[in-house]
């Protein structure tokens, strides 16, 4: 497998001012990297981001370029992909309630965002795409979890047409919560504590896996360093119940009670990473599942079967029966996040 050199090389980050793409410049400032690019809708967060680089790295600030403009625009797409050899495709509408009320607002941002995404990647001659994903877009029952399912289909057909004109490489990545991302529950749980309230659960056997971003922003980057047109790729992860989260949020912040609240619009009681039928044409490769993708034309007779697949399992792989963690191994994830450790320290100061 050729590795993806960053030297000198621009990276474009889509929804590069959320949780993921302030945790890609961590990983990548200070490396031999020649730009990134950060493109986004929101203007405040990008100069918000811009003044934090400046006061903290003003020698390295100068690497990170800023664009205004929406995935749903094709052309502001377009305008911002001159130039760039690798792209990390992180914007998304990712609230489940929110994309159950607004369906269509999920879909115009993620999947017709992606489709101009990938055109204007394709056109532009971009080495390397990788797109972000969710758990929920495994058997999916929510409107979030459906659009990316779709999203994910636009990774593929898209791939396969970039294949054919042999220069763009596009995958994909999912993964399951990423704690204190945007969306995440860990900080409402640590605010509520903060203001004495009991912190409110939905259901407490609900299971969810517990990735950090820094696992996040690693998967991509394997994705990168062994993806072939349309794999998707997917992080072994562990989980927790949703009552184990809550208990080891309060042994760190302070028990004020748990109130249940009910589960609310488009939810699931457990979240599936890779669905049966994909583990039946996955490669472990160690920390990763890789899941190649069914690269067959329309032509289904000219096809037949060679050799036999082999699989560890016929299950699929659910926050249900991966390893579930106890309450002290829950409080050692939750301390590896950058969130968690700075607003203990902030609380000790």
């Amino acid at each position: 497998m050729k590795e993806v050199c960053f030297k000198g090389k621009t990276l474009m980050i889509t929804g590069g001012t959320g949780s993921f793409g302030h945790t890609v410049l961590k990983h990548f400032l200070s490396t031999d990297i020649g730009e990134i690019r950060i493109f986004s809708r929101d203007e405040k967060k990008q100069d918000d981001m811009r003044h934090n680089l400046q006061a903290n790295d003003p020698e390295l600030a100068k690497k990170v370029k800023f664009y205004i403009g929406n995935v749903r625009e094709s052309r502001a797409v377009r305008d911002a992909m001159d130039g760039v050899d690798y792209i990390f495709h992180a914007a998304a509408l990712k609230q489940v309630p929110s994309c159950e009320y607004f369906p269509m607002e999920a879909v115009q941002t993620n999947i017709e965002g992606t489709n101009n995404v990938l055109h204007a990647a394709i056109e532009a001659g971009v080495h390397r795409v990788v797109c972000l994903s969710t758990d929920k877009a495994a058997y999916p029952i929510n409107a979030m979890g459906t659009s990316k399912a779709m999203m994910e289909h636009v990774v593929r057909a898209n791939a396969r047409i970039a294949a054919e004109r042999g220069k763009t490489v596009i995958c994909c990545t999912r993964y399951g919560n990423v704690m204190c991302s945007r969306g995440s529950v860990i900080p409402l749980f640590i605010n509520q504590i903060r203001s004495g309230k009991p912190i409110t659960v939905t259901n407490p056997e609900m299971t969810r896996f517990l990735m950090n971003l820094d696992e996040a922003v690693e998967l991509v980057k394997f994705a990168f360093e062994h993806a072939d047109p349309g794999d998707l790729f997917i992080q072994k992860a562990d989980a927790s119940t949703v009552g184990t989260l809550a208990r080891a949020v309060q042994k760190l912040f302070g028990d004020t009670g748990m109130r249940i609240i009910g589960t609310r619009h488009g939810e699931k009681l457990y979240e599936t990473l890779m669905t049966r039928e994909e583990r039946l044409r996955s490669k472990d490769m160690g920390k990763y599942f890789r899941v190649s993708s069914d690269n067959r034309d329309l032509n289904y007779d000219k096809y037949f079967v060679e050799g036999k697949v082999i699989t560890e399992s016929e299950e699929a792989y659910t926050s249900h029966n991966t390893q579930r963690l106890d309450l002290d191994e829950t409080v050692r994830k939750l301390l590896t996040t950058d969130f968690v450790k700075n607003t203990l320290n902030n609380r000790v100061n």
